[in-house]
This record gives C-alpha cells, sequence and structure tokens, in this order.
C-alpha cells in the first residue's frame, strides 16, 4: 500500500491564500504589514533564502524592508539596528538571518528582538510562551508541520511520537506543540540509545537531523502505516534530499512528506502568518 503524499507547496499554498486576506484586511484598517530582514555577510546559501522570503512577502502584500550589513559587524552595532527596528512603527516583524558570523553571539542577538516582532519566534520570552501554551508567534517549522497536520485532519490526540531533533529552532517548541495535541512524544538526539527500537513503536516520526552521512531514516525503522514527517534538509550525492528516501518511506507510511517540497514550503508560509500576526498584535497595543 502507498501512503499519501502530504505536498508543502500545496498546504504553504493555502495559508498564503489566507495571509493575503488578512494583509488586505489589515491595509483598509490602515496598517501595512511589513518584515524587516537583516543579512550580515555573503553567504550564498542565506542570501538566496533571504531573497525567497522577500519574494513570498511580495505575493501576499506585506511590504519588506532589507538590511544587508558587513560580516565583520560587531556585537554592539547589530544590537543598535536591532533596537532601531524594534522602535519603528512602520516595522512589524524582524528576522535575523541565521547562521551568523563566529564574533557574533546568537542567542544575545535574536534576545534583542522585541517579543511582538520575534516572527522566528526564538526569543526567551515567546520560547517561554510557548512552554506555557501562551505563545501568539511561534517558530516557523514547528508550526508548518502543525499546519500539515491540521490540513490532512490527523488527530495527534494519544499518538506515540518520536521526534529526532532537540533543537532551539525545531526540537523544542514541536515538543511543546505536539504536547498541546495531547500527543506523547519521545525527544532523540545523537545520544539516544535504541533510536530503532523507538521509530518501530512509534505511530508518527518527525525527523530533523539534516546529516546523511550520520543518519539515514529507512523503512525498516518504521511500522506499517506509521506516518513520517520529513523535516531535514541537505545536500546528498549531489541533490537535495531529507533524512530519508521519500519513495522508499512512502510504501509503507500512511503519510509521509517529500525533500525537496514538503516542510519547506510550510517554513516560509508560516514565517508570514506571523508577520501578519505581529502587524495585528501591534493594532492593538493601545487600545
Amino acid at each position: 500500500m502507498t501512503g499519501v503524499k502530504i505536498d508543502g507547496k500545496i498546504i504553504a499554498q493555502s495559508v498564503k491564500d489566507r495571509v493575503k486576506k488578512a494583509a488586505d484586511e489589515l491595509k483598509n484598517q490602515g496598517i501595512s504589514p511589513c518584515l524587516a530582514t537583516v543579512l550580515i555577510g555573503d553567504n550564498p546559501a542565506s542570501a538566496t533564502y533571504v531573497r525567497n522570503k522577500h519574494k513570498a512577502c511580495e505575493e501576499v502584500g506585506i511590504t519588506t524592508k532589507d538590511r544587508k550589513l558587513d560580516a565583520n559587524i560587531t556585537q554592539m552595532e547589530l544590537a543598535k539596528i536591532i533596537d532601531e527596528l524594534n522602535t519603528d512603527n512602520s516595522v512589524h516583524g524582524i528576522l535575523v538571518q541565521l547562521p551568523l558570523p563566529e564574533q557574533l553571539d546568537e542567542f544575545a542577538t535574536t534576545s534583542g528582538i522585541s517579543p511582538l516582532k520575534d516572527v522566528d519566534g526564538l526569543t526567551p520570552h515567546n520560547a517561554g510562551l510557548l512552554a506555557m501554551k501562551k505563545a501568539a508567534l511561534v517558530a516557523c517549522t514547528p508550526s508548518g508541520v502543525m499546519e500539515m497536520f491540521d490540513y490532512h485532519d490527523i488527530d495527534l490526540e494519544g499518538k506515540n511520537i518520536v521526534l529526532i531533533n532537540r533543537s532551539n529552532l525545531v526540537g523544542k517548541p514541536l515538543y511543546h506543540l505536539l504536547l498541546e495535541k495531547n500527543a506523547t512524544v519521545i525527544t532523540c538526539h545523537s545520544k539516544t540509545k535504541n533510536l530503532t527500537e523507538l521509530c518501530q513503536g512509534a505511530d508518527i516520526i518527525i525527523s530533523a537531523v539534516g546529516d546523511r552521512n550520520k543518519f539515514t531514516l529507512t523503512s525498516d525503522m518504521i511500522k506499517e502505516g506509521a506516518i513520517v514527517i520529513d523535516v531535514a534538509i541537505s545536500r546528498f550525492q549531489e541533490k537535495l534530499a531529507g533524512d530519508s528516501d521519500y519513495e522508499d518511506i512512502i510504501q509503507k507510511a500512511s503519510f509521509a512528506t517529500p525533500v525537496p517540497g514538503g516542510v519547506g514550503p510550510m517554513t516560509v508560509a508560516m514565517l508570514l502568518k506571523n508577520t501578519i500576526t505581529a502587524a495585528s498584535l501591534s493594532s492593538q497595543i493601545g487600545k
């Protein structure tokens, strides 16, 4: 039995359609949603990511401000620019493209963003709100995964989920989102023992390792009818790949995401959604 493909492009477009409608409504209220991006240095991949985010914003009616900074910028200089964007009332969302040059501290940088403009959901404030089930702005990739479950009406209550990632960007926020849906979540990582056995007992596997030289999720590691969400993306054998081979996994899984075209498009779509949410939040301040 071949499973159902979870097509991130189609689901992302459904999110974008809702975002465009919300952006039009905000504009009718005199609010022009705006995302400010901060790109430090000349990393080609980062530049491409930022360019794609600007293009996506344009498609749904979100304006953008692009700050391109020298790779040698100091932490203090960067903090000053972030403060300027924090106090700029025309800017509703701030995204600092990661990774940063080695002289900059990621935690200090993301912590300096106003929680109300934190469209990546990475500030300690918003991470804490997520743990308390109160977050309005949630990390984009995890919220994109949850949108996929919603789109396919996949009920997570009582499901045994193996989550292979513990990062601040994916694993930790996704853990809290899954718990909110009453799933039973086992978080796995490089030090986890008996990973294969844990995967074989899971109803859902969410994998985000991103290094096929170290880890590959194969069909013999999943049970019949399991759901597989492949969050990883890296270059393997001269092409983009996730942690698993989709054509192999889909023969056994009930649902699975391809790479590319799975979770990737969702990340950008949820960034747009977060920007609209931040713009809406700003319109409520002082009322």
